[in-house]
Formats: C-alpha cells, sequence, structure tokens
C-alpha cells in the first residue's frame, strides 16, 4: 500500500518510475493485444506507420496514407495532450502531477471499450479508422505518462528503444570497453529493461485472451487499474484544496 502511495505521486524517485513503468508496460501490451486482434494492427508502431505513409505516397494507395497520416497524428495529439495536462497540474503546485493523465487515461480506455464494441459491428468504412485513432491517441497520451515521469528514461508503449539498451549493456558485460574508456555494465539499467519488456509481453498474452474471450470489456479491468494508481494522489489534493476544506468547516 506505501508503494501505491507513491508510484503516481509528484516526486519521484527510481523505484517508482520502475514499478510505475512495469505496470504501464503491462497495459500497454494488453491494450496493444486487443489492438491487433481487432483492427489487425498495432496502435503504438509509429515507425511502421511512418513507413507505411511511405509506401502509400510511393504506390498511391491513399486509403493507406490517411490512415498511417491519421494514426500518427492522434498519437502526437495524445502525448501532446498529456504533457499539457502535466504541465498545468505542475503550475498549480499539484501532488497528483502524473495521477491526472492517469485517470483521464482510465477513462478513455472505458470510452474506447464503449465504441469499440459498437462500431466493429458497423459494416461501415469508418469503424476501423475512429477505433485505431482513438487507441492511437491512448498509447500517445501513455506513453508521455512514462516519459515525462521517469525524465524520458522509461517508454512503455514500444519496445524498440528497450531492447536497444538492453543488446547494448549486454556488449558492455560481454567485452568491456579499452582500458582508458571503460564502460561498464549498467546492471540496474538491464533489469529495467528486461522488466518492461517481459511485463509488455505478459500483459499482450492477458490481452490477447482477454479479448478473445469476453471482447472489449477486457479493457475495464486495465481502466481500473489505472484508477487504483491514480486515487491516492488525487485524494490528497482534495483534502488540501480550499472547496474542501470550506464544505467541511461550514
Amino acid at each position: 500500500m506505501r508503494i501505491l502511495r507513491h508510484l503516481a505521486n509528484r516526486r519521484r524517485t527510481a523505484g517508482s518510475n520502475s514499478t510505475l513503468g512495469m505496470v504501464l508496460a503491462f497495459n500497454a501490451g494488453a491494450i496493444n493485444a486487443g489492438g491487433i486482434l481487432a483492427m489487425h494492427m498495432y496502435t503504438s508502431h509509429m515507425t511502421g506507420f511512418a513507413s507505411q505513409i511511405a509506401d502509400g505516397w510511393a504506390f498511391d494507395d491513399t486509403e493507406l496514407l490517411l490512415n498511417a497520416l491519421g494514426a500518427i497524428l492522434a498519437f502526437t495529439s495524445g502525448a501532446a495532450t498529456c504533457i499539457v495536462l502535466v504541465n498545468w497540474a505542475h503550475q498549480h503546485r499539484l501532488q497528483s502531477v502524473y495521477a491526472l493523465p492517469l485517470l483521464q487515461e482510465a477513462l478513455l480506455l472505458v470510452l474506447f471499450a464503449l465504441v469499440g464494441s459498437m462500431t466493429l459491428k458497423w459494416n461501415t468504412h469508418y469503424a476501423l479508422p475512429v477505433t485505431l485513432l482513438m487507441l492511437s491517441f491512448i498509447m500517445g497520451w501513455q506513453n508521455a505518462i512514462s516519459s515525462k515521469s521517469s525524465g524520458g528514461r522509461i517508454r512503455t508503449t514500444h519496445m524498440t528503444g528497450n531492447i536497444t539498451d538492453l543488446g547494448m549493456e549486454l556488449g558492455n558485460a560481454i567485452l568491456p570497453a579499452t582500458p582508458r574508456r571503460q564502460t561498464p555494465p549498467d546492471w540496474q539499467r538491464m533489469r529495467i529493461c528486461a522488466g518492461l519488456f517481459a511485463m509488455f509481453v505478459f500483459g499482450g498474452m492477458v490481452g490477447a485472451v482477454g479479448f478473445e474471450y469476453v471482447s472489449f470489456v477486457y479493457i475495464l479491468p486495465l481502466a481500473i487499474m489505472l484508477l487504483v494508481l491514480a486515487m491516492p494522489p488525487l485524494l490528497r489534493d482534495a483534502l488540501r484544496s480550499r472547496c474542501f476544506r470550506k464544505f467541511f468547516h461550514r
């Protein structure tokens, strides 16, 4: 419970950053698994969408081009909107600097579950883009939370950077640099990267099984998990707010 109280707190430590990163990596893996099963696309894979823009342009495939461009713009908008909220909370000296974005993400996931369960049943050309854009926005939002809270050291919606860092540190462990420029392996970084990768894969397994059996309902436990993480700082800010004190001191 003590760890839970500090995971989304304004004051950050290496331990709270890595633990929150593991939880969010699990969340991202589960959401991505549902995305691939529902839409046959990885909604946080911006490198792939960038390649699709090039392919769509080269082969005059307007649908491919617009879908990829829309996903990138949605992902970027999610990250930008999240940082606006974080900076606003910083300016107002709230303890819930990162709890507010987690709360918002939980609400967005519930909305996505509702929209997804309805639009995928419609035999129109607009069902896929709507769900794709929503999930890309959410993934951009979440990646901004983990990156901002950890000072850019932890990314949770894609594993390319984590696997690269893991490989680099393994290389330093196998053959260190010359004695003049020693580069010892960062074992802590290796553990974090390996943990993020493992939690992402585990979340993907849970999400795939959940979507297979209960469709978009599997999103709801993920939203509840984020809500639980966000509640302690939100409650502290509520208890300290002027309106709350006036209400109970009438």
